[in-house]
């Protein structure tokens, strides 16, 4: 058999499934108005917090990465003959394609500097630096310019300026022209924690002679809590950090020999975090040097700088050698070795 069923009856379960819709709605319109009533507050504030610190997120790069400071940095670089340096412009490229600027100062058959600079400028504004290290370490300089400081391309970021370290590496390793025994990661603040993490990379730390390491933080939380001194910011995961450079964590790792050089006239990074780095630091031939007038940026003018690196690289070579060949020399053992694990003041 078969009919059509009646419109009054049709009409009649469309109106009872209103009927238990509105109710239902009812009830939860009841409930989330009593949930709010009781913690809406508190709905309020995270709402607020992460809004919060999702716009402190974005907005972190442009808090540490200063590449057009001072002005036309970023079109206009310093070159080393302006300070009667020979040199050779190099471009390369990133792993990821990220075409990379650098300046090699040559010298023959010495030593080479990879320097890693702050978070300012360009290269060419190391270049009086540069002539101190030549002139008095007689090495090659490779200066090495991140992603999206002066003419290399791209935008800087952590994980950006780790691979342009290793591009800096690699490019050595393809020239037959530099005594790849002895190379140098050298890094100043920010270019302290690129060049600590370079050395601590198992696939890189073999390619390096040492690291030297001046006036650079334990970890950006760490500048974070000191220089914005929010009592809140010592409770943010690390998650909420775009950029974390947990150098505190990764000197654990070191192997290779270090020198920390630590300006403790700094005003910007406290001298605390240079100590805590090299106590932290596992490597068995590490040294820590403190110059007491030195500033954040110009420790490397104060006298006696180049001095004291030039007899941490002897004592590097010295120790070298006597590992190779097993060989003892007496009283220059005793004066080598007791530089090693010590602090020092010039």
């Amino acid at each position: 058999m078969g009919g059509y069923v009646p419109y009054s009856r049709i009409t009649a379960i469309l109106f009872r499934m209103v009927l238990k819709v509105w109710a239902y709605s009812g009830l939860v319109l009841v409930f989330c108005f009593l949930l709010y009533y009781m913690y809406g507050g508190i709905f309020a504030i995270l709402l607020l917090f992460f809004a919060v610190t999702g716009i402190l997120y974005q907005v972190q790069d442009s808090l540490l990465y200063y590449p057009e400071l001072p002005s036309h940095s970023r079109v206009y670089v310093p070159i080393p003959p302006t300070f009667n340096l020979p040199y050779e412009n190099v471009i390369t490229r990133s792993a990821d394609g990220v075409q990379i600027h650098i300046q090699k100062i040559d010298n023959e058959n010495v030593p080479t500097i990879v320097f890693f600079h702050g978070n300012a400028g360009n290269m060419g504004h190391r270049l009086q630096n540069c002539v101190g290290l030549y002139h008095n370490l007689h090495c090659n300089i490779l200066l090495v310019e991140y992603r999206g400081y002066g003419l290399s391309e791209g935008s800087p970021s952590e994980e950006g300026l780790y691979l342009d370290a290793k591009t800096a590496i690699d490019y050595l390793y393809t020239r037959s022209d530099i005594n790849h025994s002895e190379i140098i990661v050298f890094g100043r603040s920010l270019g302290g924690a690129v060049a600590i993490d370079v050395a601590v990379r198992e696939e890189y730390a073999n390619k390096i002679w040492c690291l030297v390491v001046e006036n650079t933080f334990t970890s950006i939380p760490d500048m974070a809590k000191l220089l914005l001194g929010w009592r809140m910011l010592q409770y943010f995961p690390l998650i909420f950090y775009k950029n974390k450079f947990l150098s505190n964590h990764k000197v654990k790792q070191l192997r290779v020999p270090t020198l920390f050089i630590s300006g403790m006239a700094d005003g910007l990074v406290p001298p605390r975090m240079m100590s805590e780095l090299h106590n932290r630091c596992n490597s068995i031939r590490k040294q820590l040097l403190q110059i007491p007038s030195g500033t954040h940026n110009e420790t490397w003018q104060i006298q006696g700088y180049y001095h004291s690196l030039a007899v941490f690289l002897q004592s590097c070579r010295l120790k070298n050698i006597r590992q190779e060949y097993d060989i003892k020399v007496g009283s220059e053992k005793v004066q080598g070795d007791s530089l090693w694990n010590n602090v020092q003041t010039i």
